[in-house]
């Protein structure tokens, strides 16, 4: 299974996938696409972001990368492209974490406006410091505009996973629930804010995210 948008009005609902989603150039692209399909229509809108099975995703696709060396930095600059089109989407985000949210794919949860992670089974994790690749400034700069500073020096610095209940107390995520409940309450999240006005929206996002849309998109540090 593909990445995949549909609408459930006014939900629309990206799914990654059903495997380890990791972010290759395709993945990234087929991201690309879906959000422009969402910023493009006119109708009230919402977004979550979630997957199917073990896996919300695993981040970066490291057999791509060693594959592929010379295309690192372009690669990572896509990525972060991403984060940054999330953060300032024109519409409300969440994201259902339905399985285990590791290293970009962590990056990812946190650059939508709300979190939700099942309660059964999965981990929140950033190992960068474990499999030594050192976080960009821009990633670096996204994590600390959504977590205290006391969650996100533990995020980054110590590769702790962190289960449902540990990451709501570390405010990592703003809600835990069975997985079968778990679209369900993400989608109850940003329905009834579906009618804001995108283009307010979009101009509060930017705003409150302005630096660090442009560490993000600036050369890779």
């Amino acid at each position: 299974m593909s990445v995949t948008l549909r609408t459930t009005s006014p939900v629309w609902v990206l799914d990654l996938g059903d495997d380890e989603n990791r972010f290759s150039p395709e993945f990234l692209s087929s991201v690309d696409q879906a959000l422009t399909t969402i910023t493009d229509s006119s109708e009230p809108a919402a977004l979550m972001i979630t997957a199917t099975g073990k896996f919300f995703s695993n981040g970066l696709d490291l057999d791509w990368v060693a594959a592929n060396p010379a295309e690192w930095d372009t690669h990572v600059a896509s990525v972060q492209s991403m984060f940054a089109r999330v953060l300032t989407l024109p519409v409300p985000t969440v994201c259902a974490i339905n399985g285990h949210c590791f290293a970009a794919g962590a990056m990812l949860a946190l650059a939508c406006d709300y979190r939700v992670m099942r309660t059964e089974k999965g981990f929140y994790s950033l190992p960068a410091i474990d499999i030594k690749i050192p976080l960009a400034i821009g990633m670096t700069s996204m994590i600390q505009s959504k977590l205290t500073p006391r969650t996100a020096l533990d995020v980054m610095t110590t590769g702790w996973r962190y289960d449902a209940p540990m990451a709501l107390k570390a405010g990592i995520v703003d809600s835990i629930c069975d997985v079968a409940d778990l679209q369900d309450v993400a989608q109850k999240m940003v329905a009834s804010l579906a009618g804001k006005d995108r283009h307010t929206l979009g101009t509060i996002k930017s705003a409150i995210y302005r630096n660090v849309v442009s560490d993000l998109v600036n050369p890779i540090n």
